[in-house]
Protein backbone atom coordinates (compact mmCIF):
# COMPACT_ATOMS: atom_id res chain seq x y z
CA UNK A 1 0.00 0.00 0.00
CA UNK A 2 2.81 2.28 0.56
CA UNK A 3 4.64 1.95 -2.60
CA UNK A 4 1.08 3.04 -4.45
CA UNK A 5 1.36 6.22 -2.22
CA UNK A 6 5.23 6.46 -3.53
CA UNK A 7 4.11 5.93 -6.88
CA UNK A 8 0.91 8.71 -6.48
CA UNK A 9 3.15 11.03 -4.95
CA UNK A 10 6.03 10.67 -7.57
CA UNK A 11 3.30 11.26 -10.61
CA UNK A 12 2.00 14.01 -8.69
CA UNK A 13 5.04 16.22 -8.05
CA UNK A 14 6.11 15.62 -11.52
CA UNK A 15 2.87 16.21 -13.00
CA UNK A 16 2.83 19.61 -10.90
CA UNK A 17 6.39 20.71 -11.88
CA UNK A 18 5.88 20.23 -15.41
CA UNK A 19 2.61 22.41 -15.00
CA UNK A 20 4.26 25.04 -12.92
CA UNK A 21 7.23 25.35 -14.97
CA UNK A 22 5.61 25.54 -18.16
CA UNK A 23 3.20 28.35 -16.83
CA UNK A 24 6.12 30.17 -15.50
CA UNK A 25 7.68 30.32 -18.65
CA UNK A 26 4.96 31.59 -20.82
CA UNK A 27 3.86 34.07 -18.03
CA UNK A 28 6.98 35.42 -16.93
CA UNK A 29 10.04 34.49 -19.40
CA UNK A 30 7.97 35.53 -22.22
CA UNK A 31 10.90 37.86 -23.39
CA UNK A 32 13.56 36.12 -22.22
CA UNK A 33 15.08 34.73 -25.64
CA UNK A 34 17.66 32.41 -23.69
CA UNK A 35 14.36 30.06 -22.67
CA UNK A 36 14.00 29.39 -26.29
CA UNK A 37 16.95 28.02 -26.85
CA UNK A 38 17.34 23.69 -26.93
CA UNK A 39 19.38 23.01 -24.42
CA UNK A 40 18.01 25.45 -21.98
CA UNK A 41 15.57 22.58 -21.28
CA UNK A 42 18.49 20.65 -20.25
CA UNK A 43 20.17 22.36 -17.90
CA UNK A 44 16.69 23.37 -16.03
CA UNK A 45 15.95 19.64 -15.81
CA UNK A 46 19.45 19.07 -14.37
CA UNK A 47 18.88 21.87 -11.74
CA UNK A 48 15.82 20.57 -10.57
CA UNK A 49 17.25 16.80 -10.37
CA UNK A 50 19.89 17.95 -8.26
CA UNK A 51 18.08 20.95 -6.02
CA UNK A 52 15.03 17.83 -5.75
CA UNK A 53 18.14 15.61 -4.79
CA UNK A 54 18.46 16.63 -0.92
CA UNK A 55 15.00 16.65 -0.28
CA UNK A 56 14.20 13.19 -1.47
CA UNK A 57 16.43 11.75 0.34
CA UNK A 58 15.42 13.07 3.56
CA UNK A 59 11.76 11.37 2.60
CA UNK A 60 11.74 7.49 3.76
CA UNK A 61 9.32 6.19 0.66
CA UNK A 62 10.65 8.09 -2.49
CA UNK A 63 14.26 8.24 -3.78
CA UNK A 64 16.77 9.10 -6.53
CA UNK A 65 14.22 7.98 -9.53
CA UNK A 66 11.70 10.80 -7.76
CA UNK A 67 14.27 13.46 -8.44
CA UNK A 68 14.59 12.44 -11.83
CA UNK A 69 11.36 12.39 -12.53
CA UNK A 70 10.85 16.04 -11.45
CA UNK A 71 13.57 16.88 -13.30
CA UNK A 72 12.22 15.56 -16.46
CA UNK A 73 9.23 17.04 -15.21
CA UNK A 74 10.41 20.54 -15.26
CA UNK A 75 12.58 19.95 -18.43
CA UNK A 76 9.51 19.21 -20.28
CA UNK A 77 7.27 22.28 -19.13
CA UNK A 78 10.83 24.45 -20.01
CA UNK A 79 10.84 22.70 -23.10
CA UNK A 80 6.89 23.10 -24.06
CA UNK A 81 6.44 26.33 -22.98
CA UNK A 82 9.53 27.99 -24.96
CA UNK A 83 7.40 26.09 -27.71
CA UNK A 84 4.08 27.90 -27.02
CA UNK A 85 6.42 31.02 -26.86
CA UNK A 86 7.86 30.76 -30.15
CA UNK A 87 4.25 29.55 -31.90
CA UNK A 88 2.71 32.71 -29.91
CA UNK A 89 5.31 35.45 -31.26
CA UNK A 90 4.76 36.84 -34.47
CA UNK A 91 7.59 36.04 -36.68
CA UNK A 92 10.74 39.07 -37.29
Amino acid sequence: MLEWLAIGGTALITFVGYLKTRQYVRRRLRFVDEVQAPGTAIVAAAGAALLAAPIVWLLPLVGAPTALLFGAGVGLGVFHGGRDIRRRLPPV
